[in-house]
């Protein structure tokens, strides 16, 4: 490939930090050679807000407290490479008739997706979608197929997958001390915006047309994601979901109210599933809840035909060891490398180098070159998350294959509907 990947960032969110971050610490590790050539925000002060440090609008305050994604302190592409700055672009339309990108970084809210990344990929450029991948299952499946049908790389910016921990409970489920799972469990109850806060002052997330669903899809997705990764292939879920809080709110550090949406969309959930290789597990999530947030130990508990850990740690009869501990001791320095190449352990960083890597090979000519988080593998998460609501529409357990072939889809009909997307499922 000649010269470096130029690569157009589509969307100014609050998670764009985060993303920077990754992609800096490939670049100090010299793992990968790319660009960010464009930007496109909704209005030319929202782009210049990370072009380049000293220019534009202040960075807006964070959403939240320090430990998320949404609330990494600010960042410009400045501070990622000095010898290129990014021209900024009012749309996506723009930004490819400029021919300034090769592939292109989709950051805006979930109900944009679809649209955006047709369009890239009809223009050749490759495209790496925040999470969740689409709106609703239909959407997802027209990218996967448009991606397949032209050999361009369909890649979803979702970490779970390249987490430590989460690697290393597949290392102890496939070929460690935890064996084939049995029983897993992953999520809790109440957080940050419960019991009735505006999630991350972005009021889209309540409305269903635009956002396919509430934590079921915003949350969801993440939990299938390590459910897949570390158990294999979700077969059926059962769930059922509410909707606490018919309003939310955010209000300012005096307790007034700023803003306001009123919901559509659900805000706990609970779900049971069976796997494909006959284990079953159970997910909960909310938005709601008065008092304090209650978790699984250490995020998730697995338990499998020889043993079982909980987050990054294995219990042994004797107590409890750091599962990293053990997997050094018994894997080769290869598998390290391959899963945190030089150290590198941001888990953004390090499914932006797959994705960079994986359209490297495609434009070397291996056109089944495949990201680990594919977007195929997010449909499949998508459809996971999706039938939490399907079930809870249809009052039934639905399985991954229902969905994923529009069988089942009588939550899903007002989105397709909404969006104008007839074409059947996957």
């Amino acid at each position: 490939m000649a010269g470096p990947l130029r690569i157009g960032v589509v969307g100014m969110a609050r998670i764009l930090p985060s993303h920077l971050r990754g992609w800096k610490a490939l670049l100090d590790a010299g793992l990968c050679d790319f660009r960010v050539t464009a930007l496109v925000g909704r209005s030319p002060e929202g782009a210049l807000s990370f072009r380049r440090r000293g220019e534009g609008p202040p960075p807006r305050p964070p959403v939240m407290p320090g430990g998320d994604p949404l609330a990494a302190p600010h960042m410009y592409v400045s501070d990622l490479h000095g010898d290129t700055l990014p021209e900024c672009y009012a749309d996506v339309p723009a930004m490819l008739a400029a021919g300034a990108v090769d592939a292109a970084v989709l950051l805006t809210p979930v109900g944009l997706h679809h649209g955006q990344a047709l369009a890239c990929l009809s223009a050749g450029v490759h495209v790496l979608c925040e999470k969740p991948l689409a709106v609703s299952v239909r959407a997802g499946a027209a990218m996967v197929a448009e991606a397949e049908r032209r050999g361009l790389v369909l890649g979803l910016a979702e970490g779970v997958r390249y987490d430590a921990s989460v690697r290393l409970q597949r290392w102890a489920v496939e070929s460690g001390p935890v064996g084939p799972v049995e029983m897993m469990a992953l999520g809790g109850l109440a957080s940050y915006w419960a019991p009735d806060r505006i999630v991350a002052e972005t009021p889209w997330r309540h409305r269903k047309v635009e956002a396919g669903g509430g934590p079921a899809i915003d949350i969801g997705v993440h939990q299938f994601a390590h459910v897949r990764a570390v158990a294999g292939e979700v077969r059926e879920v059962s769930a059922v979901t509410a909707r606490v809080a018919a309003e939310r709110f955010t209000r300012d550090a005096a307790g007034a109210v700023v803003a306001a949406v009123a919901c559509d969309v659900e805000d706990v959930y609970h779900a049971a599933f069976r796997l494909e290789g006959g284990g079953t597990g159970q997910l909960s999530f909310s938005w709601c809840g008065r008092g304090p947030a209650s978790f699984w130990p250490g995020g998730s508990v697995v338990y499998g035909a020889r043993g079982m850990c909980r987050g990054g740690r294995l219990a042994l009869p004797d107590g409890e060891v750091l599962l990293e501990e053990r997997a050094r001791a018994e894997l080769g320095a290869d598998v390290w490398e391959r899963w945190f190449p030089r150290g590198v352990r941001d888990t953004k960083g390090l499914q932006f180098l797959d994705f960079v890597r994986t359209v490297e090979r495609r434009r070397g000519g291996d056109r089944g070159a495949q990201m680990e988080a594919s977007g195929r593998e997010g449909l499949h998460e998508l459809a996971a998350a999706f039938a939490i609501l399907e079930s809870a529409a249809a009052g039934r357990a639905v399985t991954l294959q229902e969905v994923l072939h529009g069988r089942a889809r009588t939550y899903q009909r007002e989105i397709d509907e909404h969006w104008g997307l007839t074409a059947p499922g996957a």
